[in-house]
């Protein structure tokens, strides 16, 4: 072996292992031959959470009730601070009494506008009736003017007074009109003022609704499950403050493979034990049986926070298999590899882990790995880099010679393909 300055011990191959407990939980306990009818799996019990949330931005002011707390359908469980709302809704009440007080004023200016209406067709009354006198006296003294019982000075006034009295009718009909214009410009402004009314109305109706709203009410009978956010602090629009649960509302979702689920019917009785009481076993039926295969995922928590780890999560599984608009619901996330095995063996859900890890669990049956051909090669790789000097101890010799066999049977363990760098880095 030559001694340089890095030599290729082995390359990580971190495989997908999809670990399928339920499949596993058949093959162990389903097909026994006490009693080949009865099938088994296991799941988790769950119940209808609820998030109790505000519907507008806020801090939050007063929470009623701690973690375990039980609560009753409308019950008071939070309270948002309303000093901002309860400052608007002051201002929405004084513009409120100003809106009113103009319907008031513009009310007054309509009847104002009417009664000068009245007043002006009274006056065209008037006038009207000194036309026809003056009409009556013109025939007159025109008569007697033509008969030289009266001059024709006479005559002329009486002509001049009919066409000033037939001015001021005319005059009298414009003063009509503008009364009419008056009056409908009296009017819009009410139905103005009106609208003003019924606009501010609903803004107090609006901030009165928002400040019943602050007080958060438990929208059914459960229990507090935890607090998302504590007093004092500010939240969105929308953002959670408590999460509670519906403990009416209860049931297990447990996993089946394909050929016992096919025979499960709604209706069916269902026993449960409980791994916290195994001594009592629940009576239960089947509610509902999903139409597809349905598992939760494990994989690392921060595989999507650390960037040597970014390429080991299922949403890269995903998208090298063209199902990036696939969207699981159920997720489990551990911190470590060895605990990802652990929720795998205990049968919590498909699992992407290191192959090394679970070879051995692989060997024995513990775990089934569904989709063999559907790996992920690991892009990181292992060196071991070997002083010039070094090299040509024997101990570091031994060591370095073990640590390739060590790792070729590795490869061979777990079905890897030879690296093809290795050549190029032995001796």
């Amino acid at each position: 072996m030559k001694a340089q300055t890095k030599k290729w011990l082995i390359r990580s191959v971190w495989v997908l292992a999809l670990v399928a407990a339920a499949a596993l939980a058949w093959m162990k306990y389903g097909g026994k031959s006490e009693d080949a009818a009865l099938v088994s799996g296991n799941g988790r019990i769950e119940a209808v959470e609820i998030d109790i949330a505000t519907k507008t931005a806020g801090r939050v002011k007063e929470i009623f009730v701690r973690e375990g707390d039980s609560v009753t359908a409308g019950q008071v469980v939070a309270r948002m601070d309303t000093d901002m709302l309860e400052a608007q809704l002051r201002q929405a009440e004084a513009q409120l009494r100003q809106a009113e007080s103009s319907v008031t004023i513009a009310h007054s200016q309509l009847l104002l506008r009417e009664a000068e209406k009245k007043a002006t067709l009274a006056v065209l009354a008037q006038r009207e009736a000194e036309h026809q006198i003056a009409n009556k006296r013109l025939s007159r003294s025109s008569l007697l003017a033509s008969e030289g019982a009266s001059s024709q000075q006479e005559a002329d006034d009486d002509s001049a007074e009919v066409q000033g009295a037939a001015a001021a009718v005319s005059a009298v009909h414009a003063q009509i009109a503008a009364a009419d214009a008056a009056i409908a410009t009296a009017r819009a402004q009410l139905y103005g003022a009106e609208s003003a009314v019924e606009a501010a109305r609903a803004s107090v109706e609006r901030i009165d609704v928002e400040i019943a709203d602050s007080a958060l009410q438990a929208p059914r009978d459960g229990r507090i499950q935890y607090r998302v956010a504590q007093p004092g602090e500010v939240v969105g629009g929308g953002g959670r403050v408590l999460s509670m649960i519906d403990l009416n509302d209860v049931y297990m979702t447990f996993f089946l493979p394909t050929v016992a689920a096919g025979r499960v019917a709604l209706g069916t009785e269902v026993r449960l034990v409980i791994d916290a009481a195994p001594q009592y076993v629940i009576p239960a039926s089947v509610s509902f049986v999903s139409d597809v295969a349905q598992f939760t995922l494990i994989e690392a928590g921060d595989a999507h926070r650390s960037q040597h780890l970014e390429w080991l999560s299922w949403r890269r599984w995903f998208d090298a298999r063209d199902l990036a608009k696939l969207q699981p619901e159920r997720w489990l996330y551990f911190n470590y590899a060895h605990q990802i095995v652990q929720a795998a063996l205990a049968g919590q859900g498909l699992a992407l882990a290191r192959m090394p890890l679970i070879a051995d669990a692989l060997a024995s049956g513990d775990l089934v790995e569904v989709l063999p051909g559907h790996r992920i090669d690991s892009p990181l790789a292992y060196w071991l880099l070997v002083g010039p000097r070094s090299a040509q101890r024997p101990e570091i010799k031994a060591f370095c010679a073990w640590l390739e066999i060590q790792a070729q049977a590795t490869r061979e363990a777990i079905g890897d393909v030879p690296d093809p760098d290795l050549n190029d880095n032995r001796g």
